[in-house]
Formats: C-alpha cells, sequence, structure tokens
C-alpha cells in the first residue's frame, strides 16, 4: 500500500480524537479548521475508509477509526520517544503541555517544576490551568489538561488518582504576628483569632468542614475568598491569619510569611496526579510529570 499521509495527518486525527471536536483539534495543533479538515480527508481518502462519524452536534469514531486509533497513538508516542530521548533533538524539541492545577499547589510549588522543565526542553510549552479542585477534575476528563495535580481525583470514575503526598493544614501568618514564635495552635485557638476563610465552593472548605465538624467556631471570619492563594495574599498584607495546605506555603525563608502547626485535631489531605483513565500521556507530558513525581514537596508529620 502506497503511504500518501504523513505525520501531521496522523496528529491531527489523534487531536480530534482526544477533543472530540474539529474545533478544539485545529487549535489543539494551532492551525486553522479547514486546514486541519482537509488533513483529515487526505489520510481516509489514503487509507480508503471513513474515520468519523460526523453531524452538527458530535463527532465520533467509525469503527475503522476506532481500530486505527491505537496504532497512530503507538506510532506518534513511539517517534516522541525517540525524539525526547537525544539530547540534541530535545533541546529544540516544540510542543506543548497542559497541566491543570488547583492554585495552592500552582503558585509556589509548579514554577519550581516549570523552571527545571524548561531547561531541559526550552521549546515546549507548558499551559497551566490553575482552577478549582471541580474544574481541574473537568479538565482532565475533557481531554483540555494533559494531567492535573488536585486533591479530590478519587472522586471521578473516569480518573485516575495517584498520591504523592500526605500534608497538613498549617497556620499562614505574618513574621511579626504574635503567633510566629508558637511551634503549634489549636483549632479552638485559631478560631479565637481574626482569620480569613474559603468560601463553600472550595474543595479545601469542603475538607476542614468535614475534618473539624465537631468544632464551633468562636468567631465569624472577617473575610472569605474563594482560593487559598488569595487567603495567603491577604495574610502577606496583615489583614489576619488563614489555615492552608502546608504546600501553599513559600519554601525556605520567606522575608514575611511563616507558618504554625495546626492540631487537636491535625487535618491532613491528599495530593496526587490524575489523569483520565486509558489515557496515554505523550512523552512530553510523561517527561514533566515525572518532574512533578520528583520535585513533590516533601511534608513531614
Amino acid at each position: 500500500m502506497a503511504i500518501n499521509f504523513d505525520l501531521n495527518d496522523l496528529q491531527a486525527f489523534r487531536a480530534v480524537v482526544e477533543q472530540g471536536s474539529f474545533r478544539k483539534a485545529a487549535e489543539a495543533v494551532r492551525i486553522s479548521q479547514p486546514a486541519l479538515s482537509r488533513r483529515i480527508d487526505k489520510l481516509e481518502d489514503a487509507l480508503g475508509v471513513r474515520l468519523f462519524e460526523r453531524t452538527t452536534r458530535k463527532v465520533s469514531l467509525t469503527q475503522a477509526g476506532r481500530g486505527f486509533m491505537p496504532s497512530v497513538e503507538r506510532l506518534l508516542d513511539d517517534l516522541d520517544n525517540a525524539l525526547l530521548g537525544i539530547s540534541e533533538v530535545a533541546s529544540t524539541r516544540l510542543g506543548q503541555v497542559t497541566v491543570a492545577c488547583v492554585p495552592s499547589a500552582a503558585y509556589y510549588f509548579m514554577p519550581r517544576v516549570i523552571a527545571y522543565y524548561h531547561q531541559q526542553f526550552p521549546r515546549i510549552k507548558v499551559k497551566v490551568l490553575d482552577a478549582s479542585a471541580h474544574e481541574v477534575l473537568g479538565a482532565v476528563v475533557d481531554g483540555e489538561a494533559d494531567f492535573g495535580l488536585s486533591f479530590m481525583g478519587t472522586l471521578e470514575a473516569d480518573v485516575e488518582f495517584e498520591p504523592l503526598v500526605q500534608e497538613s493544614y498549617v497556620l499562614a501568618c505574618r513574621r511579626d504576628h504574635p503567633l510566629a514564635a508558637r511551634s503549634s495552635i489549636t483549632w479552638d485557638e485559631f478560631y479565637q483569632q481574626s482569620y480569613i476563610s474559603l468560601g463553600k465552593t472550595s474543595g479545601n472548605r469542603f475538607l476542614l468542614d468535614q475534618a473539624l465538624s465537631g468544632i464551633v467556631p468562636q468567631r465569624q471570619s472577617i473575610c472569605e475568598t474563594r482560593h487559598v492563594t488569595t487567603m495567603i495574599g491577604l495574610v502577606e498584607a496583615g489583614l489576619g491569619v488563614a489555615a492552608v495546605p502546608s504546600m501553599a506555603m513559600p519554601a525556605g525563608d520567606h522575608p514575611i510569611l511563616t507558618q504554625v502547626a495546626l492540631t487537636e485535631p491535625k487535618v491532613m489531605r491528599s495530593v496526587g496526579l490524575i489523569k483520565r483513565r486509558g489515557r496515554t500521556l505523550t512523552p512530553a507530558a510523561l517527561a514533566l510529570e515525572r518532574l512533578v513525581v520528583d520535585m513533590k514537596v516533601e511534608v513531614s508529620g
């Protein structure tokens, strides 16, 4: 059989499968929608079969398309593995990796990961979708992100959750705050302070409400936010204190912020990688995933 198609046509085919639409696939491979359609038409003409059933509402694989997809994935992944394994080629490799990440992990942790990744693969663009845990989950399930970093991956049947670290919630405060010199404080003591809280739509708020159901705050919070990172900014500005996951705090000595252990009870959360079940990561995404695992924040106790 004469091969009358090329790698661009195969990449277009995979993009349509993963994105579920010609429009999204065209955006993913950075070409116009008509150009992508021409690539699919060329591939179908070369193979002599229809790969997609197209309607005005959706695009789905034909039986021939479903049989063809595993071979295309293996071929493209093997090629990418070979290229990424050659250091000279790796430094000039083009591409994009998308990771969805909860803000508490995106603010201080992911910048270190991305900086190191950029040193290895300077021409691979990393796109970070910083969103709530629910939105991170949706981005992974919908194929918008290659993988995610969150703490709610086990709640979705279509997602695999790989735990990376168990971390505790800590008190975030300024170094000049009276509590900064303490080694620990209880949650009862925390609720006597001028504290900032999370809104009820927050995944962290849901986790804390469950863990602290037996504790009744002695006073209301002075401010409520949607994201942990906003809370930390308000703490840094001197508005009050906040209970945040330890991963959300800066590593090492920070000129303004510090953390104090929260006890009675110690509240933990499991942070991990989430991936759509059955999806094979591209080598570029796999390299980023490995860095996340290697550079994960170690939280003691």
